[in-house]
């Protein structure tokens, strides 16, 4: 994903005040791209931001999530992680290394069964397996 504009700017466009903790949370997630969890993000920032605590960073999310220029990633009932690409795109989980990875594809191939008389306003595709650099 490519971000083109000011963090602090966008932020605004989104009706979110841009805290010095907003800006670098989000930038991590544009910068860095690997669906991180909490910790991670925290790991990453807190050497940068003494004061910076994982409650601080659960609720930037939520109000991230909660605007939708960040979307949570639940491959596994046990971990959360988080996306700052919000368009329509599956997620692909290594299960020996637990790399995350985008994949594009397009909802009009998919062939839902069971289904024809609903509105889908949303899709999620979560796929598991071994990526190409732990076939080895």
């Amino acid at each position: 994903m490519k971000f083109e504009s000011n963090i602090g700017d966008y932020l605004k466009e989104n009706e979110i005040k841009p805290s010095f903790q907003r800006i670098k949370v989000f930038e991590y997630l544009v910068d860095k791209m690997n669906h991180p969890t909490v910790d991670m993000i925290y790991k990453e920032l807190v050497n940068d931001i003494p004061t910076l605590s994982k409650t601080t960073i659960y609720n930037t999310l939520k109000l991230f999530v909660e605007h939708k220029i960040v979307s949570v990633v639940n491959i596994e009932d046990n971990e959360t992680r988080y996306d700052a690409d919000v368009s329509n795109h599956g997620h692909f989980k290594c299960s020996k290394c637990g790399k995350l990875y985008d994949f594009n594809y397009e909802n009009s191939n998919l062939s839902i069964k069971n289904l024809q008389n609903f509105k889908i306003e949303k899709t999620h595709l979560y796929l598991n397996g071994i990526c190409v650099n732990c076939m080895d």
